[in-house]
């Protein structure tokens, strides 16, 4: 691979314009902040509630909104549902912000 070559393929800008908005709601950069401080194993959604205190419908909606943009996977565990996030959509989508990082002159 050669020097600052990407990792990911290149992500189309309506799905990194997704992840973006999505994360730039309060609640849900809360909620994916604390999946992410929770690891790859995720969270129950129950601990999720508790710790931010969030209501349960509000948590399932934001959660929902998180999982449509491909950035938080859910699955159950017996009768407890795990949010997890997904890592490697997080980097997709930092990579697409800084891809052409330096790339060369800002006033073309």
């Amino acid at each position: 691979m050669s020097k600052g070559a990407a990792i990911f393929p290149i992500m189309e800008p309506n799905l990194a314009a997704k992840r973006l908005a999505e994360l730039g709601h309060r609640t849900r950069l809360s909620i994916f902040r604390h999946l992410v401080r929770c690891g790859p194993k995720g969270c129950p959604v129950g601990d999720v509630q508790r710790i931010l205190g969030i209501p349960g419908s509000t948590l399932s909606h934001h959660i929902a909104r998180l999982v449509s943009a491909g950035l938080v996977e859910q699955h159950r565990d017996g009768c407890t549902l795990y949010c997890v996030p997904k890592k490697e959509a997080l980097t997709e989508t930092m990579e697409y912000l800084t891809e052409e990082c330096c790339q060369g002159n800002c006033a073309v």
